[in-house]
């Protein structure tokens, strides 16, 4: 496993972090007390396979204590450093992993495979926050090749342990910001798929996502019930970068009534050298 930070400032935060980072391991070993009893937990487990079942994703009993280990850290590190405003046991399972989930098969379906018996691909997260929807896709599907990406030193720190703890193999963690990583060699149009949930607008975010495109691969948007209208805002944007919208589908996650859809960008064409822009124009002056 590889692990890599491109700021220059993450040395100090991992120092200033770690004695953090050693009281917070020893507390998910021992969550227990914030975790739900045995039965609760055997029943709301039963969920997330019942809502992997709906979803066609088989999953093993070591794939079900990565979730659950995924929970006992994310619970623990958030105490700390504010993670997430989700921390409830079975919403985390429904709203963070079953969401995560909900748009493999839509993806692995435009690809052309089975949504686990898929080539290796390279697969990029941009704005990870606490891993959402990524590690979940890395979890279910091992042969992923992933790029954890995020600019907030916490939740560098918290990803490295989180991937250390599951086992997890072909992981990269990247601090940096997408605006700027987009114009190395090393992330410009290197990725089968670029994967953002809940990071911005859709008009600043393609200007994030698809320079780091490859020709043909494709740009992943989780977006809510304003979906539509904001696809509407972002067309000018999605051509002028070089995108094709190849499709829109509504996602019903499992066990979840809120509104969810998938947004799919194909790109079909190279994104000028100009973008993304930087300063942060992508959010204050939108290409749309």
């Amino acid at each position: 496993m590889r692990q890599t930070c491109q700021c220059s400032q993450a040395p100090q935060e991992m120092v200033q972090f770690q004695p953090m980072i050693d009281s917070l391991s020893t507390q998910a070993s021992a969550s227990s007390a914030s975790a739900p009893s045995a039965s609760s937990q055997d029943e709301i487990q039963s969920l997330l396979r019942q809502g992997c079942h709906r979803l066609g994703i088989p999953l093993s009993e070591g794939q079900v204590q990565q979730f659950e280990l995924y929970h006992q850290e994310l619970i623990a590190w958030n105490e700390k450093f504010n993670l997430t405003a989700i921390t409830d046991y079975r919403e985390v399972q429904t709203k963070h992993f079953l969401d995560s989930l909900a748009g493999w098969p839509i993806i692995a379906q435009e690809i052309g495979g089975g949504a686990l018996a898929m080539p290796s691909l390279r697969l990029v997260d941009v704005g990870t926050g606490a891993g959402f929807p990524a590690v979940p896709l890395k979890i279910i599907a091992p042969h992923l090749k992933v790029t954890l990406v995020d600019g907030t030193g916490k939740k560098i720190a918290f990803l490295r342990q989180l991937i250390e703890k599951l086992q997890i193999e072909q992981v990269e963690v990247v601090q940096g910001r997408a605006e700027e990583l987009a114009h190395q060699p090393a992330f410009r149009a290197r990725f089968d798929l670029v994967l953002a949930r809940a990071v911005a607008p859709l008009s600043t975010l393609v200007e994030y996502l698809l320079p780091l495109v490859r020709i043909g691969g494709l740009a992943v948007v989780y977006k809510g019930a304003n979906a539509a209208q904001e696809f509407i805002e972002a067309r000018k944007a999605i051509e002028l970068l070089g995108g094709e919208t190849v499709r829109m589908a509504p996602l019903q996650v499992p066990l979840l009534d809120e509104k969810r859809f998938v947004l799919l960008i194909k790109k079909t064409r190279p994104t000028s050298i100009q973008y993304p822009r930087g300063q942060g124009l992508a959010r204050k002056k939108p290409l749309g």
